[in-house]
């Protein structure tokens, strides 16, 4: 009785497979997604952790302030803005060899990122925290989702990465990145 119900189980399987397969393939270079760590450039609201090898009064949390810099012990403001954490790793290091230390090892890493906002036709707009991973759909409903005007094919965002600011339109697999604002436009009927 069980041996013709696995044999079933088994077509059945063979035929679902691959529609169930492309549903749960892994992303691809083509499909958005928050992209590396290392590819990310810091921003004012950053909260990052710098650990100096062998030298704790060095290490510590750091913000980046609103010019974009972080006030380190010992060597002062270090430009952070649009930075990545390898070139910010690099300057650091640049600087505490200039005079301070002979080989300095550092580590940089984000603690916090800077928040995203959401608004527009959504039941909560306002600024929520960045979590890895995020997509334009996730952010829309922790803004509490979609109001009764809200048009669920016209969301727009502001790349925090784009120089010119320009609005331009999102689908609700885009990857949503810390410093982005996302707008859901009002439909009128």
């Amino acid at each position: 009785m069980i041996l013709p119900f696995l044999s079933v189980l088994a077509v059945a399987g063979s035929i679902v497979s691959p529609v169930l397969a492309a549903d749960m393939a892994p992303p691809t270079a083509t499909t958005t997604t928050t992209g590396d760590a290392a590819a990310y450039r810091l921003g004012s609201g950053d909260k990052v952790r710098l650990s100096v090898y062998n030298d704790d009064t060095l290490s510590g949390e750091y913000e980046v302030d609103g010019s974009g810099n972080l006030a380190l012990k010992l060597i002062g403001a270090v430009p952070a803005q649009g930075r990545t954490l390898p070139e910010l790793t690099a300057e650091i290091t640049t600087k505490l060899r200039d005079g301070y230390m002979r080989d300095p090892s550092v580590a940089v890493e984000v603690l916090n990122y800077r928040p995203f906002y959401v608004l527009g036709e959504v039941k909560e707009p306002g600024k929520y925290a960045f979590v890895s991973g995020m997509t334009v759909l996730n952010a829309v409903a922790l803004a509490g989702g979609y109001t009764y005007r809200g048009r669920k094919d016209a969301v727009m965002v502001i790349r925090a990465s784009d120089p010119a600011k320009k609005e331009q339109s999102a689908l609700p697999s885009d990857a949503v990145m810390p410093g982005d604002i996302i707008r859901v436009r009002e439909r009128f009927f």
